[in-house]
């Protein structure tokens, strides 16, 4: 710690650790920290210091409203408990909301195809990332789902586009390419290949009809070239 954060925490004590003597009878700690404190213990005690809530403008919108008092969309309010005790309320109404959609959701996913995109050798003890910024598009005008992304090492030029129709019954034409943009911005033929080389930083669809990249220079040196190119999927 520093010297500043050690003059922080004196300050702090030194203002808020008054003694309360009206809550010397009551279960815990009497301080007027324990305002703060309270709050954050995982147990289920009554606070002691419950918070006062006269006046709070929330809670008289909710006195005053027929419809609202008795909402069943209301999460219900606990002013002598932690948040501890609420987080754990709260955590076991949105499991049981999320259990049957769960179910019903996992039940009917199953797979519609399966594609080999590369090998790794069996030994090596950790596994490369070779797939890398997935980007989902969902074509609703004609049926189609998009997964856009790049394979590292060798193909680092290289987008590939996965396309499948949403009837998985169904199949579409080229169902899977690969884009490679390697030195097509050269200015001239006279240009050497490598010269003016381009891997692909990020890809994500535009509209229904065209994807948006963002382009990089390969070569190692500074000031690396940058283009953001609209691609037609035609």
């Amino acid at each position: 710690m520093t010297q500043k954060d050690i003059t922080f925490v004196a300050d702090f004590l030194t203002e808020h650790f008054n003694e309360a003597p009206e809550l010397y009878n009551r279960k815990g700690k009497y301080f007027n920290v324990e305002r703060v404190g309270q709050y954050l213990k995982d147990e289920d005690d009554d606070l002691v210091s419950p918070p006062n809530t006269e006046g709070n403008q929330w809670f008289n919108f909710l006195k005053d409203s027929t419809h609202l008092k008795e909402s069943p969309l209301l999460f219900p309010y606990y002013p002598e408990k932690s948040l501890h005790f609420v987080k754990r309320q709260m955590e076991g109404i949105i499991d049981q909301c999320l259990q049957k959609p769960a179910d019903v959701i996992g039940k009917s996913v199953h797979q519609a195809v399966c594609m080999s995109l590369y090998k790794i050798s069996q030994s090596e003890d950790s596994t490369p990332q070779l797939f890398k910024l997935p980007f989902l598009w969902n074509d609703k005008t004609s049926n189609l789902h998009y997964v856009l992304f790049t394979m590292l090492e060798n193909s680092i030029s290289k987008i590939h586009i996965l396309r499948r129709h949403t009837d998985t019954s169904r199949s579409v034409s080229n169902g899977i390419l690969a884009v490679e943009f390697g030195n097509f911005l050269n200015n001239s033929i006279n240009e050497s290949s490598d010269s003016r080389c381009y891997s692909c930083l990020d890809a994500h669809f535009y509209d229904d009809e065209t994807v948006t990249v963002v382009l990089k220079e390969s070569v190692q040196q500074e000031g690396k070239e940058r283009v953001l190119a609209q691609l037609p999927l035609s």
